[in-house]
């Protein structure tokens, strides 16, 4: 997280929600180190409207977006804060969402994509190569919902170009392989 916060401009316009499986402590450190290596505002996130800069979601916790783009932070017992997360953005903000699935340990992330692309938005997945844990990129690219996989040192960079030229995105997409699941998310009953 410290390399896409150090590389994303200062001029970068596209707010950008942040969020890690992490231990809830006293005082979240997140923030301040993001903050140091970044020439963006970096804060912690309160309810109100999403804003521009790096918003970091605390731990344990999740957000929900209304339709004017105000969250709330709720707890998430689940621990799946990922998968809600990027459930709750795409359904917010639709096809203007840009995901991206970087290092971490299970499967955390993979529903989420689905529902991100599902609404008409875009993922990327940090190459697996480089990942100090792969489970989440490699379940996010196993959707089969991932256009473009980035080496660590390119994502900043990529978020730049995939938010400069807004129609140039679709020069650039990837059609889904036909097992993608993209339908609904069916549970088993317990």
């Amino acid at each position: 997280m410290t390399t896409v916060a150090a590389g994303l401009p200062a001029w970068f316009e596209a707010p950008v929600l942040t969020v890690q499986h992490r231990a809830e402590v006293a005082v979240d450190m997140l923030p301040k180190i993001l903050a140091a290596r970044s020439s963006l505002p970096v804060r912690g996130a309160l309810p109100g409207p999403v804003q521009r800069g790096i918003t970091v979601v605390p731990a344990k916790a999740t957000v929900d977006i209304d339709a004017g783009g105000a969250l709330s932070i709720r707890p998430c017992p689940g621990g799946r804060v990922a998968d809600q997360v990027l459930t709750a953005v795409a359904d917010a903000f639709g096809p203007r969402v840009l995901a991206v699935v970087m290092t971490g340990r299970l499967s955390d992330g993979a529903d989420g994509v689905r529902a991100v692309k599902r609404a008409g938005g875009r993922v990327l997945a940090q190459d697996p190569a480089d990942a100090q844990a792969p489970d989440m990129p490699l379940a996010a690219l196993a959707t089969g919902c991932v256009e473009h996989v980035v080496p660590l040192p390119l994502i900043a960079p990529a978020l730049v170009a995939y938010t400069m030229a807004p129609g140039a995105a679709d020069l650039l997409s990837v059609p889904l392989a036909p097992w993608a699941r993209l339908g609904p998310i069916l549970s088993l009953p317990a």
